[in-house]
């Protein structure tokens, strides 16, 4: 038996592909990619904005996270049929940026510090469920598509 790899393989990966270069045009989704970038660089350098340098821990994870978000943003901007498995990933940092200053300092954590990372882990969360669902659209996409090699569809 003669194994093939790669897109000869799936004889649905042209039309998933297609799907996810269409889906990355949409007005709508790249206005998404776009705050989830303008986001991801807010929570890193909002530290300094927010005036919580002092909380070294804090600092050094949102500009960590917010860099990982802004690297997310850009791959589902710029190739999103290469990135699109990733992300699940955007929601979870969102949920660590809302829950990362209990967790770094309990209750001592400053007000103004824990008000900026719930603001933007909400957004970042739901920009990034948003990202999973266009995901999990093209996941639909293909289980609906699938042709037998004959070329007809099964009878569900």
């Amino acid at each position: 038996m003669v194994r093939t790899s790669g897109t000869r393989a799936r004889p649905d990966m042209a039309e998933m592909r297609q799907h996810y270069e269409e889906t990355a045009c949409r007005a709508g989704f790249q206005a998404l990619d776009g705050l989830t970038l303008l986001a991801g660089l807010y929570l890193a350098i909002s530290p300094w904005v927010a005036s919580f340098t002092q909380l070294g821990r804090l600092t050094v994870s949102n500009l960590v996270t917010g860099l990982a978000v802004a690297a997310l943003a850009v791959g589902f901007a710029t190739a999103y049929g290469r990135t699109h498995g990733l992300a699940w990933v955007a929601p979870v940092i969102g949920v660590w940026t809302i829950i990362a200053p209990w967790v770094m300092y309990g209750s001592a954590a400053p007000g103004g510090a824990v008000l900026n990372n719930v603001v933007v882990g909400i957004w970042i969360a739901l920009t990034g469920v948003a990202a999973a669902g266009m995901a999990a659209s093209g996941r639909m996409l293909r289980g609906r598509s699938h042709t037998h090699v004959n070329g007809t569809r099964p009878t569900r």
